[in-house]
């Protein structure tokens, strides 16, 4: 065994290639596990458009074997993604692994991600098997994947918690078999970074073919530490990171896409790699990520929360004012965040409009902008100063319900000390306008109550969150709501200058996913994987 350090190649502008760190998206895989993330087909593909256009390099769309729903959407995507490879994981069979290539068809480069655990405690508890079968199983499964593209990629499943001797011999087996990218996850975020950089350092000089093969972190964010885990892998030699936007993932999340792209670009002084990422459309995505999830971004996130530039500290602002390198690492133009604007209201056309939506990274088909653009209207000659975070919201709104099968039509609530709070919706069911009337403790659960009427559900609210898109007493309200029922949990979200439609929307948008989840899931199957 032994470590052939490879050529340097050099690429335009003076780069070189050894240095260039693939950037290998999970959002729309690992990411939608987060429980209540699930998007739809046509959600998916927005956010893979937008990944494609930033620079990702490789998008995993899916794991195909899971769902009818989660097949299509790998091979949709496969369609109509233009640069990247379009990625779908597969478990360490052949039904797995025939129904990945079978979703990848179209794909312009296909991938097949295939991975099984390599741990003591995931073979003994999880997989019941012994080593020797884990390692015929992926020399197995690396050879049969092989069949449908020469793009392979395999992952040791909590690599991070598995014997050294054992993980090299599997590593070795799936360099053999033809796998070209060796993933090692921390699969439940247990490692601190001196332990990864000593573990991707042992199996570049321990692992014979090595110097071949392209190493690839996938770390998660249990103890907090999972960009500064994949950062540390990348210093030892690893040269693809598995990311989400935002940090969405399982349980405490993935490492996050923006972080880990912008300390690069910001300490390439210690960190000298590079990746194919346009850091202006990061903003963009997190905030379309955020929309079509319904999980909001806290407001001090690094790079993509609200308060990521924001300074209230009266040192900070005099420091800022003077020279924003005082407390600024970089610029919020630097990943696509412009300043505020209430330059639009109730006067502004159609072509202003339109313009707006452009330079806040919007691209809507004729109905979807003549839509927006009523409802721009409306909240236009109700709020005085229209922002930014106003269109954004009220677009992301759009998106997220226009295909709805259950929308809102109509509310009146009736509030105050009296009581009692009575609440009358209408919804257009399917085409089908349905109005009943509900009592309830507040105004709010009469709302639910109402809804509940109208289309019956065994969903329990697990989570209802109001916060304010700007400041004012004008300001829209978002209002988030959680579903869980069925073995599943669904969020959606809404935003409106009336809390209580908001509510309703978001409630109604929540029931419209858990409808949809259940009726769409093949009984008796539920398939969820970790890395």
């Amino acid at each position: 065994m032994g470590h052939k350090k490879s050529e340097i190649k050099s690429v335009s502008g003076g780069k070189n290639e050894a240095d260039r760190i693939i950037i290998f998206d999970t959002t729309l895989r690992d990411g939608e596990q987060s429980p209540g993330a699930s998007m739809s087909l046509e959600e998916k593909l927005q956010v893979a458009e937008i990944l494609d256009k930033m620079g990702v390099d490789v998008i995993e769309a899916g794991f195909p074997i899971a769902s009818p729903g989660d097949f299509e959407s790998v091979r949709q995507v496969a369609k109509i993604v233009k640069s990247a490879s379009v990625c779908g994981l597969s478990r360490a069979a052949v039904k797995d692994i025939d129904r990945a290539g079978q979703a990848l068809r179209d794909a312009v480069n296909p991938r097949i991600h295939t991975f099984i655990s390599t741990s003591p405690v995931h073979m003994k508890y999880k997989l019941q098997m012994h080593a020797d079968e884990v390692l015929e199983a992926v020399t197995d499964s690396v050879t049969h994947a092989r069949k449908y593209t020469d793009n392979v990629e395999w992952s040791a499943e909590d690599a991070t918690r598995t014997e050294h001797d054992f993980l090299c011999r599997c590593v070795e087996a799936a360099i053999r078999a033809g796998a070209g990218t060796i993933n090692i996850p921390d699969t439940v975020g247990y490692t601190v970074p001196e332990e990864m950089y000593a573990l991707i350092d042992m199996l570049r000089e321990r692992v014979s073919g090595a110097e071949k093969i392209v190493f690839s972190t996938h770390c998660h964010n249990d103890l907090g530490m999972a960009v500064a885990n994949s950062l540390a892998g990348v210093r030892a030699g690893a040269r693809q990171v598995e990311c989400t936007i935002n940090g969405l993932g399982e349980r405490a999340g993935n490492a996050a896409l923006e972080e880990v792209v912008m300390a690069i670009n910001t300490r390439n002084d210690v960190l000298p790699y590079w990746s194919n990422i346009d850091p202006t459309f990061i903003t963009r995505a997190s905030r379309l990520v955020s929309a079509v999830t319904a999980f909001p971004v806290q407001p001090n996130k690094a790079i993509v929360g609200r308060n990521a530039f924001a300074h209230e500290s009266g040192i900070h602002q005099d420091g800022m004012l003077k020279n924003t390198q005082t407390y600024e690492i970089m610029t919020p133009e630097s990943v696509g965040l412009k300043e505020s604007s209430l330059v639009m209201g109730k006067h502004s056309g159609r072509h202003a409009f339109r313009e707006k939506l452009k330079d806040l990274g919007y691209e809507l088909a004729e109905d979807d902008f003549q839509d927006a653009f009523r409802r721009f209207k409306d909240l236009a000659d109700h709020k005085k100063h229209v922002y930014d975070e106003d269109i954004e919201a009220l677009v992301d709104d759009q998106v997220a319900t226009a295909r709805e099968a259950i929308k809102v039509v109509a509310l009146t609530v009736i509030a105050g000390t009296g009581g009692p709070q009575k609440a009358t919706i209408t919804l257009d069911v399917e085409g089908h306008h349905e109005t009943r009337e509900a009592t309830g403790e507040g105004p709010v659960d009469s709302i639910f109550n109402a809804i509940r009427e109208v289309v019956p559900h065994n969903g329990r609210l697990a989570l209802y969150e109001v916060s304010a898109v700007t400041a004012g007493t004008d300001a829209q309200a978002e209002v988030m709501v959680r579903l869980a029922g069925d073995g599943r949990t669904v969020t959606g979200r809404s935003a409106d200058q009336d809390t209580m439609v908001a509510s309703a929307r978001a409630y109604v948008s929540a029931l419209n996913k858990l409808i949809t989840a259940r009726d769409n899931r093949p009984s008796g199957q539920v398939i969820r994987v970790v890395e």
